[in-house]
Formats: structure tokens, C-alpha cells, sequence
């Protein structure tokens, strides 16, 4: 019988490093970049390869399909950080479509991370369809805001913030010296964030290069009255120019960070209060963003995009139920529905303001619930009695769906400022 890593001819395995630049072009192929990478790209990418965590699919020695996966924090409701296998580089070439070699690979990766303790595992799906059924689910979503400057109602002479802080244009050493701290504290009070490696600094800062369309952004940096850093932003500018000669230049923001409504409030009104700009892109954001409630007008700020993010496949139950917190307290039992054999089961969960314990049990189920559906609801941004009412979910006693909600929604929907 032949080996199952090699069904039909094709080997799905662990890629060396002496192989780590036909990876490279088989990710740029599958998601129809330039096939042909600079030797700056190719050693930038480097630094991120780690033996064993990256795959491929070899067919007669060529790489047809990629799979990438990478240690990650992410927080959840409460601040906890939990242990999640990132999944990302995910393609399979055209002409190898429908052979099966993504749930290979996928198997593979989420068998060892289940081995190593991870806790969940995550991805940004480019494509909806595909995911649901390796058991992960859109957990956070995300919004892109346009804000018309002119019609903000925000006075066009300010100079500064008006409770003591200040604006500060920076370089990107500044930012890879202050920008680590300032997202460490953003992590702790928002759900759905992930952590910044250093590679993330560099790469986002121009000290290493891997896009060839990269180019330096401008970056501000908000200081408090006692001088502590709350906020950071990066963001470009365009350069147009009206018939008349008249400035019709916008602002995109590339990310921009705040710990505190001051801050997020202080950066967006200095964004519209640039001379030329006339329009700001929020780049992306949560959808309960603050930003339309900081301008005079909130009409000005447009949601030009709307989508699910940062997908999430619980791989422990029990500890994932138990890393965070709730605002309520009561009792549910919940039958989890796998669909890989690596996870699912009956558990009760007793939780209450002071911590949550989660432990089998076989007491009949309240709320029957899918694999996928249960990474949207841990995070406290998707609806139970929502789900129950679009028959994803299935209440085996009245009202258990709106108790889970009371367990397990929270009051500002969790939020992932990155795309990895």
C-alpha cells in the first residue's frame, strides 16, 4: 500500500530549507503574484522559516501546493494570552485543484499542534467557503471607514490635542523602539488581537524589505499630558491634484494603535487635520470602532468594506473555555460536534466572575453546536440565539442559546488589527 503522504505520486512533507525558495514561488504562483522573487524577498521571508512548520506538496520534485503555519499569541475575552498555530501560505497550484492535498497538509499541521498544547489554531480566509469544514469559523470581523474631511465638522485650524498630549512625527527606529510596548498593552485589553514579532517591526518599519512596492510611511506618535506613549499610527498620502489645482489627496492608514479613547481620538483628528488631504482611509478596523463617534458629523465616515477576519478552530476545549472570562454567571452544557476526530465532546461549563471550569461530563446537552461555530462564539462577538435562529446551532433545551449569550457575548466585539 502506498504511503499516505505520497497518494498519487504527489509527497506532502516538511520543506528544507534548501527548498524554502521554490516554496516561496509556489506561494507568490498560488496567490497570483509575480512568480519571479528578488533576491532582497527571498532572504527577508527567510527569517521567518522554521524546519518543520513550513509545507509543501511535491509532484515529480516540483512544489504545487504550500502550507505555513507559526507559533502565536492570541488574546482572549479578559486579557488572557492563549497558545495559537497560526495557518497561513496556504495555496495549491491550478493544475493540482481537488486532489486533496489541502486537507493533507491541514491534517498534518493541526494533529501537531494538538500534540505541542495549542490551544486554537487561526487564519485570515482569503476564500469563505473553504475553512468551515477543517472546523474553524470567523471570529472577529473587520471595517474600513472613508472619512470625508470636509463634511467632518472637525475645525479645519486645529493645532493639537486639546487635553495636554501631543503629536510627534517619528522614523522607523522610533517606532521599532516604542511600538512593541504600546501593542503588548493593546493585547491585554482587546479580544482577537495576536502578537507582533520582531520580524513584524521590521518588515513594517523598511528595516528589512520583502515587498518591491514597499515605500517608507509617515508615522505619528501620540503622547498623554505625563508623557507616556498611548498611540501610534503609520499612513501614506497620495499626491492628487485637482483641474483647478485644488488638493484631493487621501490619507490611507496602514494601522494605527490606541490603549486609550484619547489617543485613538487625538490620531484620527490630526489624520483630517493634514493640509492637502481631503479624504482619510481607516485601513482596517474594528466594526464598533470608535472612529465616526469622534467627528462632529459620523455620517462623514463611510464603511466602505465589511468582511469576516481572523478565523478560529478550537483545538482544547476545556482550556479554551477556561482562558477566558465572563461577565455573567450560570452553567451550560454543550455538546461540540467535531469534525476531525482531534477535537469535540460533551462538556459543562460553570463560569462566573471569578474564572470558568470546563471538564467532560454526560449529563444531556443544552446547546448542540458545530466545531466552527464555536470558535465564532469563544471570542463573544457572534450570537447563539443568532445562529440557533439560522439553524446552525440546536437548542436540545428552551432557551439555552440566549443563555449562552449572556455567558458568552461581551459588551465591544473583539478586533484583530493584523493580516498574517
Amino acid at each position: 500500500m502506498a504511503s499516505p503522504s505520497r497518494a498519487d505520486g504527489i509527497d506532502v512533507r516538511p520543506v528544507t530549507e534548501a527548498e524554502f525558495t521554490d516554496w516561496l514561488r509556489a506561494v507568490n504562483t498560488g496567490f497570483l503574484r509575480v512568480p519571479v522573487l528578488a533576491e532582497e524577498e527571498i532572504e527577508g521571508r527567510r527569517e521567518r522559516f522554521v524546519p518543520g512548520r513550513y509545507l509543501g506538496a511535491f509532484d515529480g520534485g516540483r512544489c504545487v501546493a504550500t502550507f505555513r503555519s507559526f507559533d502565536q499569541q492570541l488574546t482572549a475575552v479578559g486579557g488572557a494570552r492563549v497558545a495559537a498555530d497560526a495557518v497561513s501560505g496556504v495555496t495549491v497550484h491550478p493544475t493540482h485543484r481537488r486532489r486533496g492535498l489541502l486537507s493533507r497538509m491541514m491534517a498534518r499541521d493541526l494533529a501537531a499542534a494538538k500534540d505541542r498544547g495549542d490551544v486554537v489554531a487561526t487564519l485570515i480566509a482569503a476564500e469563505y467557503p473553504i475553512y468551515g469544514r477543517y472546523g474553524f469559523g470567523p471570529a472577529t470581523w473587520t471595517a474600513e471607514w472613508t472619512v470625508d474631511v470636509p463634511r467632518s465638522g472637525l475645525d479645519a485650524r486645529w493645532a493639537g490635542p486639546a487635553d495636554g498630549g501631543r503629536i510627534d512625527l517619528v522614523d522607523g527606529e522610533e517606532v521599532r523602539e516604542l511600538g512593541p510596548g504600546l501593542h503588548a498593552r493593546l493585547c491585554r485589553r482587546r479580544p482577537g488581537a495576536i502578537d507582533r514579532d520582531e520580524v513584524w517591526w521590521k518588515w513594517n518599519t523598511g528595516a528589512v524589505r520583502v515587498e518591491p512596492s514597499w515605500k517608507q510611511p509617515f508615522f505619528a506618535v501620540y503622547r498623554s499630558a505625563s508623557g507616556e506613549v498611548e498611540g501610534m499610527a503609520a499612513y501614506d498620502v497620495d499626491d492628487n491634484w485637482g483641474d483647478a489645482k485644488q488638493p484631493l489627496n487621501t490619507a490611507a492608514v496602514r494601522w494605527l494603535t490606541g490603549v486609550t479613547p484619547a489617543a485613538e481620538r487625538a490620531l484620527w483628528q490630526y489624520l483630517c487635520s493634514i493640509d492637502w488631504v481631503v479624504r482619510v482611509k481607516s485601513g482596517y478596523r474594528a466594526p464598533d470602532d470608535l472612529l465616526p463617534l469622534f467627528l462632529p458629523d459620523p455620517r462623514a465616515a463611510a464603511i466602505t468594506s465589511l468582511a469576516d477576519w481572523l478565523w478560529v478552530r478550537i483545538l482544547d476545549v476545556e482550556r479554551a473555555l477556561e482562558a477566558r472570562t465572563y461577565e455573567g454567571e450560570g452553567t451550560l452544557v454543550l455538546e461540540v460536534a467535531g469534525v476531525d476526530g482531534l477535537t469535540g465532546g460533551r462538556y459543562r461549563l460553570e463560569a462566573s466572575a471569578e474564572g470558568a471550569s470546563c471538564t467532560p461530563t454526560r449529563e444531556s446537552a443544552e446547546l448542540v453546536v458545530g466545531l466552527g461555530d464555536l470558535g465564532a462564539l469563544w471570542l463573544g462577538d457572534e450570537s447563539a440565539v443568532r445562529l440557533a435562529a439560522a439553524g446552525r446551532v440546536a437548542e436540545e433545551r428552551a432557551g439555552a442559546a440566549r443563555k449562552a449569550d449572556a455567558l458568552l457575548r461581551t459588551s465591544r466585539r473583539p478586533w484583530c488589527p493584523d493580516v498574517f
